[in-house]
Order: structure tokens, then sequence, then C-alpha cells
């Protein structure tokens, strides 16, 4: 098999770094940035519950849905070309998003903008892959962990603050602002491909997609329909046969197939790519949700609920770096295991949260839950693409953060949906669906208040028993 440059760079490793880390940065900010501003977009646009929650789902599809054939694309065609093109549409459709003038025009940037996502995710830990060893790959996956973190960690609280100060149109305009120095590092990156590559599998893409797409949008409607309403269950069905017909073509199209399932017959790749689900799951859930639990019921600010998550978000930016040295003095699956073990801890104590808790009263379950978010940011995505082989780069992160964003997404959707269920104690209301998003009535608070703050109470749990599950699969999976 001939791969063009797989020797690490010397040169152009600082420059490599910074432009796959300062991309990857934005990735993250573009999903939790959008959340906070979007109750004052959905205001300033005129746009109803379900079209401003398409803001986010709209992103969040195409990010899910892409990094595998991203991946493969950056395999065939060369990754560094990928990443320039991805780290191009990320900025030019934040631009955009910034000048729009109706959430229609919004929601179709925002799809296209998922797409330069997934190409940056997929092409940039290729080429991390491809172009460093030892210990100066360890130093540039830390690194990577921690922009990631940085841009889960800051987007809140920097999205709140401007939001306050120059409006949601602010916020886009960061991300443009981001993107700009990130692609001309990106020039200096190295260039690989795999020339034996099979091709793009257009089919298993399109029922992919299709069927994530569908999904999101049978949870949107959850969240106002009900579970069990036609409008709900029709989609549902559709969604679960199109993953059915995936599962066949990929298993028939077989090592042409862009889902390689022959990489899973590696225990320690399993654990790894399953790690997403009981590790940034929650993670995001909180960054999105919380806030607005803090501001709709608790009536803090935009900024002060950012201000409040700072026991989470910190250790996201402090511990990737850490976990990487850890990591080499120890193992990847003790810092992996312990990860989801403070989860499960965070998780835990997350049912004692109240709306008016203090600063302490968060603290103590937040401050577990990021430090385990942390510790598993700085070394997922080494272990992903190094349980492999380094011409299958592409192809592993593609899968691994296919996995992650599709869980991401999924849990965004999803979580909107059974939150509103709870808060309403059945047939989820307009109301309810207001709430989720932070915006809560007067006249209903009492209700509203009180079975927000138990739905907050049941997705601690929820947590916490799929975080205690990745860490017996981490365990018992990965080699000491």
């Amino acid at each position: 098999m001939t791969v063009l440059a797989p020797t690490p760079v010397k040169s152009g490793y600082w420059a490599t770094v910074v432009a796959v880390g300062g991309a990857s940065m934005t990735l993250p900010f573009s999903v939790t940035g959008a959340a906070v501003a979007m109750p004052s977009m959905a205001a300033q646009l005129g746009s109803s519950v379900g079209a401003a929650q398409w803001m986010l789902n709209a992103f969040n599809i195409t990010f899910a849905a892409l990094p595998l054939a991203a991946g493969g694309l950056a395999d065939r065609i060369g990754r560094r070309r990928v990443l320039l093109t991805g780290i191009g549409l990320v900025g030019l459709l934040s631009l955009l998003i910034a000048l729009a003038p109706s959430m229609v025009l919004v929601d179709v940037a925002r799809a296209v903008q998922g797409c330069g996502a997934a190409a940056v995710l997929a092409s940039g830990a290729a080429i991390l892959a491809h172009s460093t060893s030892g210990r100066r790959r360890q130093l540039a996956f830390g690194i990577l962990g921690t922009c990631f973190g940085t841009g889960l960690a800051i987007g809140p609280l920097a999205a709140g603050a401007l939001v306050e100060v120059g409006g949601w149109r602010s916020v886009f305009l960061l991300v443009a602002a981001m993107a700009a120095p990130a692609w001309l590092c990106a020039t200096r990156a190295p260039e690989s491909r795999d020339t034996n590559h099979p091709g793009i599998d257009v089919a298993g893409l399109v029922c992919f997609t299709a069927g994530l797409a569908v999904l999101s949008f049978a949870l949107v409607e959850a969240t106002t329909a009900g579970w069990t309403a036609p409008a709900t269950l029709v989609p549902l069905g559709i969604a679960v046969l199109l993953v059915a017909l995936f599962a066949v073509v990929e298993v028939r199209r077989a090592e042409r197939a862009m889902f390689d399932v022959r990489l899973y017959r590696r225990p320690e790749f399993l654990a790894v790519v399953c790690q997403p689900f009981t590790v940034t799951l929650g993670f995001v859930v909180l960054l999105v949700y919380l806030p607005a639990y803090l501001q709709g019921v608790g009536s803090r600010t935009v900024l002060d609920s950012g201000l409040l998550l700072l026991p989470m978000t910190t250790p996201v930016l402090l511990l990737p770096l850490i976990a990487s040295r850890l990591a080499a003095r120890t193992s990847v699956r003790a810092v992996l295991t312990g990860a989801s073990v403070l989860i499960v801890v965070g998780g835990l104590l997350l049912t004692t949260v109240h709306s008016d808790s203090s600063w302490l009263e968060l603290a103590l379950p937040l401050l577990p839950f990021g430090a385990g978010v942390g510790l598993a940011f700085g070394v997922m995505d080494n272990a992903a693409v190094s349980t492999v082989p380094v011409e299958k780069a592409g192809a592993a992160a593609g899968i691994f953060n296919t996995m992650r964003i599709t869980g991401e997404s999924v849990a965004v959707s999803g979580a909107a949906a059974l939150l509103s269920t709870l808060i309403a104690a059945g047939p989820p209301s307009l109301e309810a669906a207001q709430a989720v998003q932070g915006h809560v009535a007067e006249a209903h608070r009492a209700v509203l208040a009180a079975g927000f703050t138990g739905a907050i109470h049941t997705l601690g749990v929820i947590l916490a028993v799929l975080s205690t599950l990745g860490a017996v699969l981490t365990y018992l999976a990965l080699k000491p």
C-alpha cells in the first residue's frame, strides 16, 4: 500500500499542531455557542420553537453523519486538502450566518457548516497521526484534547458575554475570525493519502445520513407532540429501517464499506470508540441544558449561568495535557477507566442540584464531572488512531468521531425530548419545550421549576449508569 508522507514532520510541526488544534477549537464552540445564542436569535428572527431547535439539529446531523465519508475522502484525495476545505467552510458559513436575515437561511447554512466541521474532525486527527510520533505525538494529541475541551468549556461563558454585549451575531463572527489563522497554518501541514483507498461508499452515506436526519426530526417532534404521537412514531420507525438498511449495505460492501467493521475486531478500538457515549455525551448535554435550567428556572443571566459552570469547564481546559503524560506513565486503560468513575460520581451528585444552588453546591457534582471529561479528552483521539495501522488513520478517526458526534447530536435532540416529557410529567407541552430552551412563563414557574429540577436529577442518574458501563467496558477491553 502506497502512502505519501508517512514520516514525522519537523519544520512544520507547530504549524500543523496549531492548525489542527485551532480548527478543532471552533467545532465545539459552534455547538455550545450556538445553543447559548439560540434564544436571542429565535426572538430576533421571529422563529418558532421547532425552527430554533433545527438551528442546532441541522449542524449536528451533517456533523455526525459525515466524518466517516470525510475520513475516507481524506485518505483518498489528501488529508491536508480536506482539512483546508473544512476550515474554509466552517469560517465562511459562520460569516454568512452572522449576516443572515432569516432562520431558514441560518438552518441551511448550519447544515453546510456541519459538513465542514466533519471534514476538520476527521482529517485533523489523521494528519497528526501521520506526521508525529513518540513524545511529540503525545504532546500533539494532548494539545488537540485541550483545544477541543477549550471550545466546549469556554463556549457557554464566551457566548453568553458576546450575546449580552454584541448580540447573537457576534458569536458566529468569532468563529469566522478563529478559522482564519487556523486555515493559514494548515497550508503548511504535510500532505498524505492512501492511494489504494476503495472510494466513497455513497449508498452507506445516504442511508446513514437519512436515518440520522429522520431520527432527529422524530426527537424534535417528541418535544411537543409526545412520544406516542404519529408525528413521532412514524419517523422513528423510518429511522430504524434506514439504520437497518445501512447495516445491510455495509456488511455486503465488505472492504469497500465506509464503516469498516473489521476494525471492531480489535477490542481496544471497540472500547475507545464507545467512550464518547459515556464521556462527552453527558458533558455536552449539561453544557446545552444546564444553563437553560439556571436561566429559566433560577432566573440567572446568560453570563451568570456560564460562570456557574466553571467547576465543570475549567478541568477540561487544564487536564488533557496532564492526561497524556499520565497515560504514558501508567496506561490508557487507567486514565479512561478513572475518567469514567469520576463522571459516575458527578452524575450521582447531580441529584443534589437545585435552581437556587450556590456556586459551591453546583461545584460538588460539576467538578468531578469536568475532571473525568478533561482526562478522557487528553487520550481518546490518540488512542483511537493508535489502535489501527497508520494508513487507516483517516478511517479510524472517521469512525471514532462519527460515534462521538452521532452520540452527541442524538443526545442533544433526545435530551430535549426527554426533559420536556419529564418536566410535563406526561405528554410534553409547549410550555415544557420552551422551558428546556430557558423560557419559563411566570404563570407556570412553580410547576415547571419542580418538573425541571426532577428532570435534571433523573438525567444525572442516567449519566451515572452509562458511565458505569463505560468504566467496566474500558477496564476489561484495554490492556494494562
